[in-house]
């Protein structure tokens, strides 16, 4: 499902929040996150299941605002029941764990899906699963992708920088959202901090979060500096001339649209702060 940048600016902040807590969602709602995933897999035990379904149902009857809502759901039986239990009040997104291939993907989900990419056959087999008109973005599952690829020390991201490269080389030509996967250190707003910009610089939308404390440097990481906004700006008032010699440089209509996304990503991070300044 091709995806219009301008009109469905894909999310910087993405928090995945346990679906069994009730505190842990309140939080969230008031949170500067841009999308919550409640999560109904690997977040909840087993004998929670149930409970989970039921918190996820009244939750989004409640709302959430001006925040996009996912859900993961579970693989494999699960799936069928996160799937009634969403059906009264969807979801925004629902998210597909460890997708290997475009058959893994259930045909009734009744809105658009995010496909995790978690093991070696989902990263072989991207392009199939983002070409799948249900599918409107990846989404690097590092922890489990880094255990089937058998690193010796964990999440060890130049180990991984083939299959973070090919993830959004893919949603890249299939014209969907990619998002980068978590960082495990809650308590390392260094570490965290770095391996958002690196994030960023690789191309990535935005990154999937475990902790509410690890928003605000996910969204800095993913806000254009001001200097930059201004020169976007310069730049669109120049739209529809052709390639021209701007402040020294040539430019054409790909820096157009680059100036434009810059823009819009700006006009996002206004908008978040009046909301959570209110």
């Amino acid at each position: 499902m091709i995806i219009d940048a301008l009109s469905a600016l894909a999310p910087a902040s993405v928090l995945y929040v346990p679906a069994h807590k009730p505190r842990a969602i309140a939080k969230a709602r008031g949170s500067a996150a841009d999308m919550i995933v409640l999560d109904l897999e690997d977040a909840v035990p087993a004998a929670d299941k149930e409970a989970a379904r039921a918190a996820v149902a009244q939750a989004l009857v409640e709302g959430f605002g001006a925040i996009a809502i996912a859900v993961r759901v579970n693989r494999g039986v699960g799936m069928a029941d996160d799937l009634r239990a969403l059906a009264a009040s969807p979801p925004d997104y629902i998210v597909i764990p460890k997708v290997d291939r475009p058959a893994d993907l259930p045909e009734n989900a009744p809105v658009p899906l995010l496909a995790m990419i978690e093991t070696p056959l989902g990263v072989l087999d991207a392009r199939a699963i983002a070409g799948d008109s249900r599918v409107v973005g990846l989404i690097a599952g590092l922890n489990d992708l880094a255990h089937e690829l058998h690193l010796p020390s964990g999440i060890d991201r130049e180990a991984l920088s083939l299959s973070l490269q090919a993830i959004v080389l893919v949603a890249r030509a299939s014209g969907v959202w990619c998002f980068d996967g978590v960082c495990n250190a809650i308590d390392d707003e260094p570490s965290f901090a770095a391996e958002a910009r690196a994030g960023h610089r690789l191309g990535f939308d935005g990154k999937t979060l475990i902790h509410p404390a690890q928003i605000a440097a996910c969204n800095a990481a993913w806000a254009p500096d001001p200097a930059a906004v201004e020169e976007a700006r310069r730049i669109v008032a120049l739209d529809g001339q052709g390639a021209q010699r701007f402040e020294g440089r040539m430019i054409e209509d790909m820096h157009v649209a680059a100036a434009r996304r810059t823009i819009a990503r700006a006009d996002l991070n206004a908008r978040r702060a009046c909301a959570t300044s209110e």
